[in-house]
Parts: C-alpha cells; structure tokens; sequence
C-alpha cells in the first residue's frame, strides 16, 4: 500500500528534533512540488493518496460564512506557509481554509537565525521569525500561477503585516499597499497587528494608532472582502474590549483569538537547549499548549461582549478533538492549528474532525453550528 510516512511523518517531527525551520522547510519544499506537479502522473497519483490519508468529508461539519462555503471548521493557521507556495495543496491535506502569510509589502529577511525552536516538555515552539517573507507581489503572481492551474477549492485567507522598514506612522499605507496587490488572489484578509516579532507592532493594537489602519483598509476594500484582527493574548480585557469596538466601528468580518505570547510563566522548559540561554532571556511568541487556555479565554470574552455576532476563528493549543470542541462551544465558529498539526502528525485534522463528529452525536446536536458558543446557551 502506498503510504506518506516516509515524506510527511518524520519532516515533521524532526522539527522536534533538529533544526525546526530547515525541517519546515524541507516539508514546505515537497509539498510545493507535489502541487506544481498535479499535472504529471506522479502528482495527481500523490494528490490522490493525500486525500485518501487525511480528508474527511461529512455535510455536518461544513459552514456557510462570509459567503465561503468552509467544508470543515479546522484550518491551517497563517506561519506556516509565508509565501503561499503551497497554497493549492492545502485541501489536500484535510483542511477546511488556509491562512497564508504573514506576508508584507516590501520584502525581508526576517530576524537573525536560529529564530524557531521547538519546547517538547511544553509541547510548545518559539518563534521570533520576524515576517520573512518574499513580499506581496510575489505572493500575488504565485497565487495567480497556482490558481491557473486549479482553481481554490477551500477559502485562502492572507494575514497581512507590517513591513519592518515603514515607520509607525505609515503602516495604514503600508498595509492598504499589500492588500492592494492581493485581493483578487484570496478569500478574505487577516489584519495582523499583534505579532510579537516586528519592533513596534503590537503598539498598533491601541485604539488611536488601530483606527487609521482600518479606516484605509476598508477604504480601499472596494470588492467587500471579509477583513478579520488577529487579536494578542497578552492584552487586557479593556484592550480587546477597544479592538472590538473598533471593529464594529469598522465593519470587520471577524476576529482570530490568538496570536502567540510573549509569557513565559509556567513553562517546563527553563533553558533553551539551541542557545543555552534561560527562556525567558529568549525574544519570541510562544504557541501550543501553553497559549490553550488563554486563548479560549479570549474567545469567551469576545462571544460574550459581542453576542455571538461576530465571527470568531478560534487558534491556540488545539491538539485534540477535545481541545478544539472546548473552542467552538467557548464561541469560535471555525479554527486554525499549526504547532498541534506539527506535534501530531498530518493525521491530527482527521482525527479532530472525526472527534468533533462524535461529540456532535454525543450530544445529540446534527451540525457543528449548533454547537457554537453551547457553553453560552446552557
């Protein structure tokens, strides 16, 4: 029988066990391939045993939303695919969306290396990548070439940030630039203002200097694509109250809860075993595990100030089925993962879907829709 474990399995856990960028990349890298190639024989026969190994279809777990029709509620979270080179193959894989990006409007090489690390006690990973990315206009003619050859079967989403050489003061330009260059390649946009690893970026979140950014954005959102904040889990309950605010003020489509953390308390891991250096000596975000329950905080917080009305893409710590029905019943209407989806293998987004479809059942509801913000209803 034809299998994946040589080429998926261990890329991923390697990111474990050596160098964790060089081993994403080696995965990006075969993904990419398999894609560009879907036209070849040996393309459309891997595409094939792909979807055979990690897809899971089931009327129950698909939404409406935005208008996009989202076949499952588990996504691939912006990160891990920075220059949408795999954009194409990402249904392949069992999601239900992807996220590309972070992607900025100038090009750069991101923070000095190493700058990705994994925390296995922790089952957790540190990044301070710093954006690298190859900027908006190649993401542009790379997903204008992929789409000639298949046209998007799942909704793709951009996350959209700061390019370290704008200054403050000019991020409203600089974000409109990238989301000029990108709208017509992609489903909806994903304003990121709260990533911890461009200088002065998460100073963007406050009320006064957030305005400006979205006021031009939905300006030049001439086609009316969905724009959701990706929100920070460090910040207060007054905080996200503002950006809530605002986006009501501004007609944003939706909001991700969470981005990584800059906190370090309660880690397992004390000394970063790649530079010897205590953790928390180490700049970065951390995800996984130790983001899990904040993250559901964050999105209770949400759903409850705004009634359920607006729309919550639930990401942070999700390795299980339980992990991701604790979010959807807290008020996440559909999900990301990216450091569970390493951990656990390709497999993990079929045995999620799977576990939702049996908690579905367990509690006698008949679509995952009914069971959005359930904990609110009881």
């Amino acid at each position: 029988m034809f299998q994946f474990t040589k080429p998926f399995y261990p890329l991923l856990l390697s990111a474990v066990k050596s160098d964790p960028e060089q081993a994403h990349r080696q995965m990006l890298n075969t993904l990419t391939n398999i894609e560009q190639s879907r036209h070849t024989s040996w393309g459309s026969f891997s595409i094939k045993q792909l979807e055979k190994s990690f897809c899971l279809e089931d009327s129950r777990l698909s939404q409406t939303l935005w208008g996009l029709n989202f076949l499952n509620p588990l996504g691939l979270a912006a990160g891990f695919d920075k220059d949408g080179t795999a954009a194409g193959i990402w249904s392949s894989l069992g999601f239900g969306f992807a996220e590309l990006g972070a992607v900025t409007l100038h090009a750069q090489p991101g923070n000095p290396r190493p700058r990705m690390f994994r925390l296995p006690k922790d089952k957790a990973a540190l990044n301070r990548m710093g954006a690298n990315n190859l900027g908006a206009a190649v993401m542009r003619d790379t997903l204008e070439q992929t789409w000639k050859r298949k046209s998007p079967t799942i909704p793709i989403g951009i996350n959209l940030c700061k390019s370290k050489i704008a200054d403050l003061d000019a991020a409203a330009t600089d974000y409109v630039g990238s989301f000029q260059l990108l709208q017509d390649v992609a489903d909806y946009f994903v304003i990121n203002v709260s990533s911890p690893n461009t200088p002065g970026l998460r100073s963007l979140q406050a009320g006064e200097q957030l305005q400006p950014i979205l006021s031009a954005l939905q300006s030049a959102n001439t086609k009316q694509k969905p724009i959701l904040i990706k929100i920070a889990p460090d910040l207060d309950w007054s905080e996200i109250k503002t950006i809530l605010e605002l986006a009501r003020e501004y007609n944003l489509a939706g909001a991700i809860a969470t981005n990584t953390t800059i906190r370090r308390d309660g880690l397992k891991t004390k000394i970063l075993e790649a530079t010897g250096n205590p953790i928390e000596e180490e700049a970065g975000g951390i995800s996984g595990l130790p983001v899990q329950q904040r993250s559901t905080e964050v999105i209770r917080f949400i759903y409850q100030e705004t009634e359920g009305k607006l729309p919550i893409i639930g990401v942070g710590g999700i390795f299980t089925a339980q992990d991701a029905w604790d979010k959807i019943t807290a008020g996440a209407t559909i999900l990301q993962v990216y450091t569970g989806w390493v951990y656990q293998g390709p497999w993990m987004v079929k045995q999620v879907l799977s576990g939702l479809l049996q908690r579905l059942e367990s509690q006698n509801l008949s679509h995952i829709s009914e069971a959005v913000g359930l904990e609110h209803k009881k």
